[in-house]
């Protein structure tokens, strides 16, 4: 069997997680694609939007290679405007964006060598010399995160859960099996919880 080249690796689990979070948008209203499902306001569309910015910032900016200027990326930007999606910012502009951000990204991944030496100048002294492929493992685990965070809120708006459409990695039950075993994780956690 022959070795993966590892660069190839880390692209498709990237690839992977950009995937991901395009599907959690499937079939998705305008008002649910954006509403705030947490007490910290995480959204589905906020969280493409994010993702945009991590990759135009790690896999361009880093690298000197800038993406377009992405207004809730400046200095003077709002805290936060980058997790949710304004009224005039469309659906089709956010994804459209972040497959743009994706081929710029590309670019980085396919021309640089993975032990490429960059500096992340905002992060600390201590930890800002790395290379491509600490910077791919970064973006990989950031894109992740949040399409595990992307899954629970899809899951919270109607009760999609999964990875990829048709393979939801979960068990096959019903929904009678499903609340039948949300009750004894709750029954558990009550009889744990108890004094």
């Amino acid at each position: 069997m022959a070795t993966p080249d590892p660069k190839d690796v880390l692209h498709r689990y990237l690839q992977t997680a950009r995937d991901v979070m395009l599907w959690k948008l499937d079939g998705v209203s305008e008002y649910d694609v954006r509403r705030p499902l947490t007490p910290t306001g995480t959204n589905l569309l906020g969280l493409v939007k994010h993702l945009t910015g991590v990759e135009a910032g790690y896999l361009g900016v880093t690298f000197d290679r800038p993406f377009e200027l992405l207004p809730w990326l400046t200095d003077d930007a709002d805290d936060n405007v980058d997790m949710w999606a304004t009224p005039d910012e469309t659906r089709e502009q956010v994804v459209g964006l972040y497959r743009q951000v994706w081929e710029h990204s590309d670019e980085t991944i396919d021309t640089v060598d993975l032990d490429a030496p960059v500096v992340v100048r905002h992060w600390p002294p201590e930890r800002r010399d790395v290379t491509l492929h600490l910077i791919l493992v970064y973006v990989i685990a950031e894109t992740h995160r949040h399409a595990g965070h992307a899954d629970i809120v899809r899951e919270l708006i109607d009760g999609a859960a999964g990875m990829r459409d048709g393979t939801s990695n979960l068990p096959g039950g019903d929904p009678t099996w499903w609340s039948d075993y949300r009750e004894q994780v709750e029954r558990a956690a009550r009889i744990a919880g108890e004094p």
